[in-house]
């Protein structure tokens, strides 16, 4: 099995190593990550300008850089490596629980594998445990047991307490937070902010954030399907729309139009790469 690990944290962040050492007992380890920290980077891509991957060594691993942000790693690092069976995010330095979800790079790159027909594991720990993460390094072992041996389990985030006293199924916490703008000044008196968020809601059990209170190590299946199945069929029987029409009556789309479409939605730059190939180099297949 070829295993690719990455991060948010930066290709030098203490917590990598140690995921990457968990990761070795189950196939070929990579890593791929970001030349910095790119935490809540969220799932941004980078197409706007060109990538660089340099080589470069941890802990006795092969590992790479790459100065983009953690979907760029994971999508740079499974096209040089040619296969790759599992991605695997973290070691994160700090926990990714419920809303953390959306802006997390850490989450990203794990659910930049399951866009590229990949597994995605995203982990996380306390941040109070930088920098020594070794301790964790069993119950890495026994999430990672647990979930390889689910092979329909394609998109997992976990969170890993303090003191952990044992694991759990999860669901994501969504809690609503008082989200608050703080005005601070820099040393030449030029007005600066910072995003601050408190949450105004306690975690609902059988929620990751209530797992981790609670010394437990979550795991929550996610997927990449946002669509909200309970209003959508609210909506086509309470307002069906022009739907009846469209499924009746209309005609398969045009090669033309499905182009269009693409022209719509992506810059021109990646437009044209999908529909005019060029040359490209080939797979890097060095074992790590």
């Amino acid at each position: 099995m070829r295993i690719l690990v990455s991060n948010d944290d930066g290709v030098y962040s203490p917590g990598i190593p140690v995921l990457a050492e968990a990761a070795r007992h189950y196939g070929e380890v990579r890593i791929v990550a970001p030349d910095v920290e790119r935490s809540s980077a969220g799932h941004a891509i980078t197409h706007s300008r060109p990538l660089s991957y340099h080589r470069t060594f941890i802990q006795g691993f092969t590992a790479y850089r790459v100065n983009g942000t953690p979907a760029d790693c994971v999508s740079l690092g499974a096209h040089q490596w040619g296969k790759v069976d599992l991605v695997l995010s973290g070691l994160n330095i700090g926990l990714n629980l419920g809303n953390s979800i959306w802006h997390s790079g850490t989450v990203a790159a794990a659910r930049q594998a399951l866009l590229l027909g990949l597994r995605g594991i995203a982990l996380s720990a306390p941040a109070s445990a930088e920098p020594d993460f070794n301790p964790y390094m069993p119950w890495i072992r026994r999430v990672l047991d647990t979930l390889l041996a689910e092979p329909d389990l394609c998109l997992v985030n976990v969170n890993l307490p303090r003191a952990p006293r044992g694991i759990m199924w999860t669901r994501a916490s969504v809690r609503r937070y008082d989200g608050k703008i703080v005005p601070t000044q820099d040393p030449q008196g030029r007005e600066l902010f910072w995003f601050a968020v408190r949450p105004i809601e306690g975690a609902e059990e059988g929620t990751d954030r209530w797992a981790l209170e609670r010394g437990w190590v979550s795991l929550t299946p996610l997927r990449l399907d946002l669509t909200d199945e309970r209003q959508l069929d609210a909506m086509r029987r309470r307002n069906p729309l022009d739907e009846p029409i469209a499924r009746g009556v209309a005609p398969p789309p045009s090669p033309e139009a499905e182009r269009s479409v693409r022209e719509d939605e992506s810059s021109e730059a990646l437009t044209k790469e999908i529909d005019e190939p060029v040359a490209t180099r080939p797979p890097d297949n060095r074992a790590s």
